[in-house]
């Protein structure tokens, strides 16, 4: 126990506006077992100070990790913008960019489907990027299946057809290992394309393997994850990361904070 109190008065100590001061004191034996004697009777009579300094030190983690994946974005605009083998839609000419990384499977994309749908609509202007990135592959094979479909689909067909494929698939409403094959199968047809050759396939995966390397170099740990951005000029002003399910909001208030709004 007066183990762990020292560690703990350690951190403590090491904490922004203590640090100076514990430079410049040097504590005897005797002093440290009456300090964590304090620090440990001082604990056990107000142990909401351990979850205050978690809380604190959670907030410090989150702000961390927001900045380094800020960062990251603005270094990796092309990859994010640029690939040609990410289906997207809109005008080309777009001073806003729109980026979902997603999985056909995830139960959060599921529910913001239809969100991104009505954003989609209501911003003409923007150009929405899909990053394809089936995360439940190992779990349930459609996963994979599904993305390696849509890739197809804009290859064969274009913009329109993958939008109409995208959306077919979520408008099913399976989610979380139930989209079957012939979900898949239904969703091709209804955009009049061609359901991919195993040789087809296999090409679709470089460009799968490129968006794990890519959302994982920007800090992402799950689906759905949004990223809104000017086409140029992006800086940590204008350009906004929504990790996780939001609502539709949250969206239009990214697009129009990229568009200086």
């Amino acid at each position: 126990m007066k183990r762990h109190m020292m560690t703990l008065l350690a951190g403590l100590i090491a904490m922004p506006g203590l640090a100076a001061a514990a430079d410049s004191a040097t504590f005897t034996d005797a002093q440290q077992q009456a300090i964590g004697k304090i620090a440990s009777d001082y604990i056990i009579a107000h142990p909401e100070v351990l979850v205050q300094a978690s809380q604190k030190l959670q907030a410090q983690q989150q702000q961390q990790q927001a900045s380094d994946s800020l960062t990251a974005v603005l270094a990796n605009a092309p990859a994010l913008l640029q690939d040609k083998d990410t289906p997207s839609y809109g005008p080309k000419d777009a001073k806003v960019a729109f980026v979902e990384f997603f999985d056909y499977q995830c139960l959060y994309c599921s529910h913001m489907a239809p969100l991104v749908e009505q954003t989609i609509k209501a911003n003409p202007n923007v150009r929405f990027v899909f990053k394809e990135w089936p995360i439940f592959g190992d779990r349930w094979k459609a996963s994979i299946t599904a993305a390696e479909t849509g890739l197809s689909v804009y290859k064969q067909k274009g913009a329109q057809a993958y939008l109409d494929y995208h959306n077919a698939i979520y408008a099913t409403g399976h989610d979380e290992g139930k989209l079957t094959d012939a979900d898949i199968s239904g969703a091709v047809e209804k955009v009049h394309a061609a359901l991919p050759s195993d040789a087809h396939r296999q090409e679709t995966h470089a460009t799968l393997a490129k968006n794990d390397d890519l959302a994982k170099t920007l800090g992402f740990q799950g689906t759905p994850g949004f990223i809104v951005m000017p086409t140029s000029g992006a800086n940590a002003n204008n350009t906004t990361i929504l990790p996780g399910a939001v609502s539709a909001e949250d969206l239009q208030a990214a697009i129009s904070k990229a568009q200086g709004k």
